[in-house]
Formats: C-alpha cells, sequence, structure tokens
C-alpha cells in the first residue's frame, strides 16, 4: 500500500538532509537506500511515477511508500489517500559498499497467511538459500531471501532473475 504525504511536512528537512519539497518527485521508504530510484505503479489504474527516496517511512502498518503530493497526483493518489501499488527498484545510490551482509526482500503484506504462503513457494524455488517470513517493526509481514553465504553478488543476481506477482522486490544489507 502507497500513501502520501504533503503540507504538514513541506520545507522540513528529510532524511537525507534535503528540505522537502511537496511538489518533487519524491518518496519515504522504511528499507531501500536513501537516494534510490523507484517505479511506484498504482496497480488499479495502472499509472505510474518515477521517485527518488529521500525520506524514511511509512511507519503505518501495511503500508510501503508514502509518495510526495506531486507523485501522488501523477498516480491518482490524492482523493483516495491509499491504493496498492507495486514498488520496482529502478537504481540504487553509487557507490554502494560490496561487502557487509545481503538478502532479498520479496514482498511486504499487511496479513501473514500470504506472506506465509510467498514464503512457502520461494523455498521450493530457492532450496538453497533461506526464506524467513517475519512480523516488521511496524507490524506488517516481510518476507527475505538469505542466499548462500550472505554474498552481495548472490542477492543481486537473485533480484535480476526473481518475479513475482506482488513485486517489490530489492536488495537489503543486513549489517
Amino acid at each position: 500500500m502507497a500513501s502520501w504525504y504533503g503540507a504538514p511536512y513541506h520545507n522540513r528537512r528529510a532524511s537525507n538532509g534535503e528540505v522537502y519539497n511537496m511538489r518533487a518527485m519524491t518518496a519515504a521508504h522504511r528499507t531501500l537506500p536513501l537516494g534510490s530510484i523507484v517505479r511506484v505503479t498504482n496497480l488499479k489504474s495502472g499509472d505510474a511515477v518515477i521517485v527518488r527516496i529521500t525520506d524514511r517511512g511509512p511507519f503505518i502498518p501495511g503500508r510501503v511508500v508514502d509518495l510526495s503530493q506531486a507523485a501522488a497526483e501523477k498516480v491518482g493518489l490524492i482523493k483516495s489517500g491509499v491504493a496498492r501499488v507495486k514498488v520496482e527498484l529502478v537504481k540504487t545510490p553509487l557507490p554502494v559498499d560490496q561487502g557487509g551482509r545481503w538478502a532479498v526482500q520479496i514482498g511486504a503484506f499487511q496479513e501473514e497467511d500470504p506472506a506465509r504462503a510467498l514464503a512457502g513457494r520461494l523455498s521450493r524455488r530457492y532450496q538453497t538459500a533461506k526464506v524467513l517470513c517475519f512480523s516488521s517493526p511496524v507490524g506488517d509481514w516481510w518476507v527475505r531471501v538469505r542466499v548462500q553465504h550472505d554474498e552481495r553478488t548472490r542477492a543481486e543476481a537473485l533480484v535480476h532473475e526473481t518475479s513475482t506477482p506482488e513485486g517489490s522486490i530489492f536488495l537489503v544489507r543486513l549489517d
């Protein structure tokens, strides 16, 4: 689910240090690296927008992205306030440290059952990987695939070879 934020936050500092501009094509996400570029598609209308992640949030259970007012207008989100969306990673900021422990996050769900169903399908598909389904800090359910040795190159390959109707597939650093 996506929501949007506008006037109360306009001209305040975003998490990346920039001043939030509700007329810019930006968004907030809890885990994607700041500076990432994503495509957000309204699943009902098919309207899509490209935004840059500049802030953290949303912190309401079940929501995965908070769009700026301008971005929300482009995907028809203003009146309803929320909508089911697909979030696709277009580009991550450079440089990104190659070290560390990495996983692939595939899906965020409001309810446990769909998350566990996806985790089961992924476990059968990726038998050498560890598939985790867990409650996030904000109460929704996340599904992550941890590749052998948590290596970034293996996780990146998994991102590129995986597609699900649930969307929202992206690389996450665990440390």
